[in-house]
C-alpha cells in the first residue's frame, strides 16, 4: 500500500527437598548468596526461615538460589525473544563497501516513469497519474511544487545531514539522514555508529526534477520493510518536509546547531518538536 504524504520474591521460592549432601558448599558462596537475597525488599519477610534453611542444609540452600536465579535467566531470554528486531536488522546487515572515489548520480524518472505519455499533461493531470502509479506499491510518494522544492533543495545543501526521532513501542529510535543531490538517505543512527558509509538505508528519498518545467517535483520513497512500515517510513518523510520546507524558527535553529555547533545540540529538543504537533 502507498503512503502519501503474582510471584514470589527472588530467592523466596519453596522448593521441593533436593538430595544434594554430597555438594561441597564453601562459606564464602554461602555468603554471597545471602547478601544477594539481603538486596531483595521481602528478605526480612523470609529471614528466619531462610536462616534456618542455611543453617539446616546449606547445599540445598544453594541449590534452590541457583534454580532460582536460572529461572529468572529463562524468563529474560523470552522478554528479549520478543523484541522487535526489525529495527536492529540493519546492523546486523550492512550494505557492501562502496569505494570511496565512486561518484553516485541521482536516479532518472525514466526509469520507473513513461515520461512520454505525459508530455502534453499539466501539474495536475501528472500529479493525479504519479498518485495512481503509486497507489497499490509499498512506497512513499509526493508532488511538489517547484517553489516548495527549490527552498528544500537550499536547505538540504545547506544542512547536508540530520536527525530525527522515530517513535517505537518503547520509546524512540533516532534516524539519520544525509542529503546528496536530490537523494535523501535515511539510516538508523545505531546502524550508522556501527558501519558508518557502509550503514544501509532504512529509507530512501528521491526528488525527480525531470518535469520541473511543469512546475512540479516528484517524490518517491522506497523503505526498507524488515526495519520500518509504511507508516514510519511516511513519518520520517513527514518529519523532513516540516524542518526542510518549513519556516518555524525552532526548527530552522536545531538544523543550524546540528550542522554548524554540533556541541550544542540536545537530541531531546528533536523529541520535544515531535510532541509538540498539533493536527489542525
Amino acid at each position: 500500500m502507498a503512503f502519501k504524504f503474582r510471584y514470589l520474591p527472588h530467592g523466596c521460592i519453596l522448593l521441593n527437598k533436593l538430595n544434594l549432601r554430597n555438594i561441597m558448599t564453601s562459606p564464602t558462596k554461602l555468603e554471597k548468596a545471602v547478601e544477594q537475597l539481603q538486596k531483595n525488599p521481602y528478605y526480612e519477610k523470609y529471614a528466619d526461615r531462610i536462616a534456618s534453611l542455611q543453617k539446616t542444609s546449606p547445599q540445598e540452600f544453594l541449590q534452590r538460589l541457583e534454580k532460582q536465579q536460572k529461572t529468572q535467566q529463562q524468563e529474560k531470554n523470552k522478554k528479549l525473544g520478543a523484541v522487535d528486531t526489525r529495527q536492529f536488522s540493519s546492523v546486523l546487515n550492512p550494505k557492501e563497501r562502496v569505494s570511496k572515489d565512486l561518484i553516485v548520480e541521482d536516479k532518472k524518472l525514466e526509469a520507473i516513469f513513461k515520461l512520454d505519455l505525459v508530455a502534453e499533461k499539466d501539474a495536475s493531470d501528472i500529479q493525479c497519474i504519479w498518485e495512481e502509479y503509486h497507489k497499490n506499491k509499498e512506497v512513499i510518494s509526493a508532488t511538489i511544487p517547484l517553489d516548495v522544492y527549490e527552498m528544500v533543495h537550499e536547505k538540504m545543501k545547506d544542512y547536508p545531514t540530520f536527525l530525527f526521532p522515530l517513535p517505537r513501542s518503547e520509546g524512540y529510535e533516532f534516524v539519520m539522514c544525509q542529503c546528496h543531490g536530490h537523494t535523501v538517505h535515511f539510516t538508523p543512527l545505531l546502524a550508522f555508529q556501527v558501519h558508518k558509509e557502509n550503514a544501509p538505508e532504512c529509507l530512501t528519498m528521491i526528488h525527480y526534477t525531470e518535469l520541473s518545467h511543469k512546475g512540479i517535483v516528484l517524490m518517491r520513497g522506497e523503505y526498507d520493510k524488515n526495519v520500518l512500515n509504511g507508516q514510519e517510513a511516511q513519518c520520517l518523510a513527514n518529519q523532513f518536509q516540516m524542518y526542510f520546507s518549513g519556516k518555524d524558527l525552532t526548527k530552522q535553529q536545531l538544523l543550524e546547531t546540528f550542522n554548524k555547533k554540533p556541541n550544542a545540540f540536545k537530541h531531546m529538543d528533536l523529541i520535544t518538536e515531535l510532541e509538540n504537533i498539533s493536527i489542525v
